[in-house]
């Protein structure tokens, strides 16, 4: 079996890994295309080694760019990729731009499409991700669905025949690197005394509003605890076009991390204070209360028993400082085996 892997964000990258070993496993002659849209070594290049991906066949080199700009660019560089690979499944990851532009022209190339991660709804229209996950899901032709959950979503918009369960990738990946670095304190990346909280802002709707960026930014410097803030390329430039310091206060200031370093850190956090919804699943599964500062959550589950709340920025303090939940995680996303399941599933089908 040919299958085309596209990815182009960090979080992509992670899902990636579990995909590309498990294919590797099976025999299936599996290309990654990369079209660049996280593009520097700390959003991309350190995701690839660390969690040892094979190199890209194929580097668009896209960049940033406004939504459009960015879509179409990378839809008019995918067209030639796939129409001369011709795979048997072109697979795309989540809900960034890279996975819309790919599934555009594989629906227009009449290519077998696979969503992975379909059935996610934050059902928050603003947001640029909710259009790509809807419009995805109603491109493919397979549905992988993280949950139970995610395939109730796919049923209501009559989608439920393509559609099939297999488990969160992300959580194969977690689990694996979080029994590789709990024994190991060196693998935190900075020297900031403990308790701590692990904190990441990237959202538009966060960072693009100067007054909502600053509400953030006070709100956390104004915890009791110390804050490890990850400096994401997109919330440094914000605050500096927005001329807000984000150093101050409790707040101390991180270089993006490779994902092993991450887990690691928020393995030895307090809890995790956070707009991204990887990381609100990753909290979960590592045991850590987690923040989101967000009206609504595409990973609802995450919200059993308060490991997750949503916040406001005025109310921040008093969401972070909630009593830790003692009750259980249920196992919503699976028993880390979801890679396996995912490349079984196009084996099988790709032969039918």
């Amino acid at each position: 079996m040919k299958l085309l892997s596209v990815v182009g964000a960090r979080p992509q990258f992670v899902k990636l890994a579990p995909i590309s070993e498990a294919a590797l496993a099976a025999g299936v002659d599996h290309t990654i295309v990369h079209t660049g849209q996280h593009y520097d070594a700390a959003m991309s290049d350190s995701f690839f080694e660390t969690l040892s991906i094979p190199s890209p066949d194929v580097n668009l080199r896209i960049g940033s760019g406004p939504h459009g700009v960015q879509t179409g660019a990378m839809l008019a560089a995918l067209e030639p990729v796939l129409a001369e690979r011709q795979p048997d499944w072109v697979l795309v990851y989540g809900d960034t731009n890279s996975t819309l532009a790919a599934a555009v022209c594989a629906a227009k190339l009449q290519l077998p499409l696979a969503h992975l991660e379909a059935g996610l709804r934050s059902f928050n229209r603003a947001m640029p991700e909710e259009h790509n996950r809807v419009l995805t899901d109603h491109c493919a032709d397979l549905l992988l669905a993280p949950t139970p959950l995610a395939r109730q979503h796919l049923e209501r918009e009559g989608l439920g025949e393509r559609t099939v369960v297999v488990g969160d990738v992300m959580t194969d990946v977690c689990l694996r690197v979080r029994d590789r670095v709990v024994d190991d304190p060196a693998m935190v990346p900075f020297d900031v005394a403990a308790p701590f909280r692990v904190s990441t802002i990237h959202r538009a709707e966060n960072t693009d509003d100067p007054a909502r960026l600053d509400r953030i930014v006070t709100s956390l410097q104004g915890l009791p605890q110390r804050v490890v803030l990850v400096a994401h390329p997109r919330l440094v430039a914000r605050a500096e076009q927005h001329g807000i310091t984000l150093e101050g206060g409790a707040i101390e200031l991180a270089a993006p991390m490779a994902y092993p370093q991450l887990i690691a850190a928020v393995l030895r956090s307090e809890g995790v204070v956070t707009d991204s919804g990887g990381l609100q699943k990753e909290a979960y599964l590592l045991g850590r209360p987690c923040t989101t500062l967000r009206t609504e959550t595409e990973w609802e589950e995450t919200l059993t028993d308060g490991w997750n709340v949503l916040a406001e920025p005025a109310d921040l303090a008093a969401k972070v400082g909630r009593p830790v939940p003692t009750g259980p995680r249920p196992p919503h996303y699976g028993a880390g085996d979801a890679a396996h399941r995912v490349i079984a599933e196009l084996v099988r089908r790709a032969g039918a």
